[in-house]
């Protein structure tokens, strides 16, 4: 289980430039950790946002346990992420000062099977950035191709 990945946001390295990378817990529920251990989430249009003096996960969802029945949790309810002082700080200031955004890239199980979410601190693409993007990843696709074939 552990390092085991439950999802994972692979838009957020063609949307954002991903400058520097938090661990973060999740306060979740009963029935979300079921739902996880389960297997299911989704990150993809979720993001972080900074509410007071506290970041929160705002709409990753989590889809109802089924066993749960009337103690089950909201889907996409905001939840609050577990960070040291110092980092919660840090993200804020980038964030208010520097208009970086906080996009969560990966959620896994840890060592001790803890559910933990991998944030990162980006600057958003421009449309020829992406493009750029692109244009290099299929590079590095002909470029494997043709050593497979000649080298």
């Amino acid at each position: 289980m552990a390092g085991k990945t439950i999802a994972e946001n692979r838009r957020a390295r063609f949307d954002y430039f991903l400058e520097q990378t938090f661990e973060a817990g999740l306060a979740l529920t009963g029935s979300e950790v079921k739902s996880l251990r389960n297997g299911r989430a989704n990150i993809a249009e979720s993001y972080a946002a900074v509410e007071g003096d506290e970041i929160v996960l705002v709409n990753a969802d989590i889809p109802p346990y089924a066993q749960a029945n009337r103690f089950n949790h909201e889907p996409r309810r905001p939840r609050k992420l577990l960070l040291h002082r110092k980092e919660i700080s840090r993200l804020i200031g980038a964030v208010q000062r520097e208009g970086r955004t906080i996009v969560p890239t990966r959620l896994y199980w840890n060592d001790k099977g803890m559910a933990k979410l991998e944030l990162a601190v980006a600057k958003g693409k421009k449309a020829h950035d992406k493009r750029e993007t692109v244009a290099e990843r299929d590079w590095q696709r002909d470029k494997a191709r043709l050593l497979k074939d000649h080298g």
